[in-house]
This record gives C-alpha cells, sequence and structure tokens, in this order.
C-alpha cells in the first residue's frame, strides 16, 4: 500500500471515530440532525477553548467525558455516572 493510501485510511478512520462520538453523546437525535446546529456549537465550543475561560471547560469537558467512558465501560448510564460523582 502506498504511503498516501495508508494516511488517507488513517485520517478517514479517525473522521469516522469523531462523528461516533457526536453520534454517542447524543447530538445527532437531540438536535433533530440539524448540522448547522452541531457546527455552531462546534464553533461556539472552539471559541471557549481560544477565551479565558480554556483551562476551566477543558477540566470540565474532560471530566464529564471520563464520567460518560467509565458509565460506558461500567455499563451504567452517564446521568446515573454523574450522580454517582455527585454524591446523589
Amino acid at each position: 500500500m502506498r504511503t498516501w493510501q495508508a494516511e488517507r485510511r488513517k485520517r478517514t478512520r479517525h473522521l469516522i471515530e469523531l462523528g461516533g462520538l457526536v453520534v454517542k453523546a447524543g447530538i445527532v437525535d437531540l438536535t433533530n440532525d440539524d448540522r448547522a446546529m452541531i457546527y455552531g456549537a462546534m464553533i461556539w465550543m472552539a471559541d471557549k477553548l481560544q477565551s479565558d475561560e480554556r483551562e476551566k471547560a477543558l477540566a470540565l469537558w474532560t471530566a464529564k467525558g471520563k464520567q460518560a467512558l467509565e458509565a460506558e465501560r461500567d455499563d451504567v448510564s452517564p446521568i446515573a455516572a454523574q450522580d454517582r460523582h455527585d454524591g446523589v
């Protein structure tokens, strides 16, 4: 396989995985697959990451993502994992 083909496959896999996260988070269903809204939310997220609130946003979003992945691994809903984390 040529180098460019391998790189293209690697990039394609990466893009598919990122799209899978959008679906896994429920964004597609919650927005009725409104791509303009999804894109707008991502732009808002990028703006937040370029602001003075970057570190706070990174910490919050990383914690939520880790909780959701842990809940998935433990086969618990992300909301239940949040409640468990918050001591509810």
